[in-house]
């Protein structure tokens, strides 16, 4: 990795780089302990391992696509990334994010499949994190989503003993 990306990270006191590739346009994409940064033209985005809610690679497009967890509602912010030589930094990214899930639970909701609630921390530790997955035909509007979500946080808070 060159010194002069290493150079222009915004790393947090102690957060080591440990992998990293380049993409089509010449930018790079670098995991550390702690975040994954991608180069966005002058700047980067930090992602920390535990705000991935997935990431998937497509051996014949040669792209990584990571997509972040978002509030409750919102569109999830998608990183879509040509990558040469990626396989370090897609085993990093495999690791990491597996690392940073500490619980998933499916609860029902009448009438449908469920809600998945996700509970995922820093792989180097800090406060719990939590997302929702709505399925098809589910509405966040929904008591019964609301209902759901409360019922299956306060028994994963419960597991984990929070």
């Amino acid at each position: 990795m060159p010194d002069a990306v290493v150079g222009r990270l915004r790393l947090d006191t102690g957060e080591r780089v440990l992998a990293g590739a380049v993409d089509s346009g010449g930018g790079w994409t670098v995991g550390t302990d702690r975040a994954l940064h991608v180069s966005m033209g002058d700047g980067w985005s930090r992602v920390p391992w535990e705000r991935i809610d997935r990431a998937s690679f497509d051996d014949d497009t040669g792209r990584l696509e990571v997509v972040e967890a978002a509030d409750f509602g919102e569109p999830e912010p998608t990183h879509r990334l040509a990558l040469a030589e990626p396989q370090r930094l897609l085993d990093l990214v495999r690791e990491r994010v597996t690392a940073s899930m500490l619980l998933t639970r499916t609860v029902p909701v009448p009438g449908s499949r469920g809600v998945k609630v996700v509970a995922r921390r820093s792989p180097t530790g800090g406060p719990v994190e939590w997302s929702f997955w709505l399925d098809n035909g589910l509405r966040p509007d929904d008591p019964h989503v609301w209902a759901a979500i409360a019922s299956g946080q306060a028994a994963a808070i419960s597991e984990l003993g929070l």
